[in-house]
């Protein structure tokens, strides 16, 4: 019964269906012609989802296990835990990281919607435990999510080092659901719980495909309570964030600096007539290379490329497509691997100590403004190293490019530099 605290599940996803579960309508009638999904709250036609037997399906969630009218979701009210401090970290916030941590307890209290924007490396993880500890300790359910699992991952590696208690991870590549009081999961596994979080966290609210999605939005307000705090963690906001913001509905707090004091460091722009000689000269310093590319075949045939001209190197590829992605994104963290070559799916969310960052034909459209942001905010994370190497390579500078570097600069000159 454990499993369905908090959750919304379809009975083939129970063990057993206790007594006590509440059943709520897997698809409710909203006009003659249309319906409602019930767990991800799209709405579709009826004559487009009408089973041989009469009965509707949701195609939207389908992913996730079949949701029909004619059957019924399963829900148990959250339950509380035990009231208990389980923060073990011993480390120093700044004093302007202390202050965004000391709103967000007094905010949380009041249930509110809050917007942090900190600089990529700001130390907006170490920034949010208190909030969750404070949120614990009432025996409250703690919940941090994101579009990406590799952002997770790394949450989750932080956070199981730094909280004694159980926490549950949850992607579509993970382990069952074990019952705890902190969950860390990606947006769409929130589909799967119903008023079950006192305090929601979404980190990086404007990566793909958070924004203008509708089924994320509404898994991430089904999966709140009605009484509760969602923090919005980002460092390049949106228009529709800052809207929100302006209106009243949102509490916004801000942090332009990096949390060992140094500034972000300011991409460097080259043709891409350089890429290869910039490369050469990298590899004599010893540090790590990641290497962004805008497709997936791009990454390929130039991870093939990089093997024959560096064969003393150690070269990967990771794509969303890839199989082994995690362990080699932990090889290259282990420095196993010396040239990691990525698509945007690592772009944020992940910290590697001491790396240089290059961008192949950083002119390409997919990346954008927000995304080449992101990427140079890989570099410089570590106060050992806090200068790193940001090269964009391209065959012409596009807007994205250079309102990604006015931007950087932007944040340096508010953090007073």
């Amino acid at each position: 019964m454990n499993e369905l605290y908090g959750r919304l599940l379809l009975k083939k996803e129970l063990s057993a269906v206790p007594i006590q579960a509440i059943l709520l309508e897997g698809m409710k009638e909203i006009s003659k012609t249309k319906i409602r999904c019930s767990r991800c709250g799209k709405t579709s036609e009826k004559k487009e989802v009408q089973l041989p037997i009469g009965a509707y399906y949701c195609p939207y969630c389908i992913q996730m296990g079949r949701v029909r009218s004619d059957e019924k979701l399963y829900h148990l009210p959250q339950e509380r835990f035990p009231e208990v401090s389980y923060l073990s970290w011993e480390g120093d916030l700044t004093p302007s990281q202390q202050s965004i941590s000391e709103q967000l307890v007094h905010l949380n209290q009041k249930h509110e919607t809050i917007l942090v924007q900190a600089v990529t490396g700001a130390g907006k993880t170490e920034m949010i435990y208190q909030v969750i500890n404070e949120t614990l300790k009432r025996g409250e359910a703690v919940g941090l999510t994101s579009t990406r699992i590799d952002v997770c991952l790394e949450l989750y590696w932080r956070l199981k080092k730094d909280f004694s208690c159980s926490i549950s991870l949850l992607h579509g590549e993970g382990e069952a659901y074990s019952r705890s009081p902190l969950v860390i999961a990606t947006t769409h596994q929130l589909l799967r719980f119903r008023h079950s979080f006192d305090l929601l966290i979404l980190d990086e609210v404007d990566a793909f495909p958070f924004p203008d999605n509708d089924i994320l939005s509404f898994a991430l307000n089904q999966a709140r309570k009605p009484s509760s705090t969602l923090i919005y963690l980002t460092a390049t906001t949106t228009h529709d964030l800052e809207r929100q913001v302006k209106l009243g509905h949102i509490k916004k707090l801000q942090l332009p600096r990096l949390f060992h004091g140094s500034p972000l460091v300011l991409p460097q722009f080259f043709w891409q007539s350089k890429f290869y000689q910039m490369i050469k000269k990298q590899r004599t310093t010893g540090f790590p290379l990641l290497i962004f590319v805008p497709e997936i075949r791009q990454g390929k045939a130039l991870t093939q490329d990089l093997v024959e001209k560096f064969p003393k190197e150690t070269i990967s590829f990771v794509a969303s497509t890839s199989t082994q992605r995690l362990e080699n994104v932990e090889k290259f963290r282990q420095k196993e691997i010396s040239i990691l070559v990525s698509t945007t799916i690592l772009e944020r969310g992940v910290t590697f100590p001491k790396v240089d960052v290059f961008v192949y034909h950083s002119h390409h459209h997919n990346f954008t403004r927000s995304s080449l942001i992101q990427i140079a905010g890989r570099v410089g994370r570590s106060p050992q190293r806090p200068d790193g190497k940001v090269y964009f390579f391209h065959l012409g500078k596009t807007n994205s490019m250079l309102e990604a570097y006015k931007n950087i600069r932007a944040m340096n000159q508010a953090g007073g530099f």
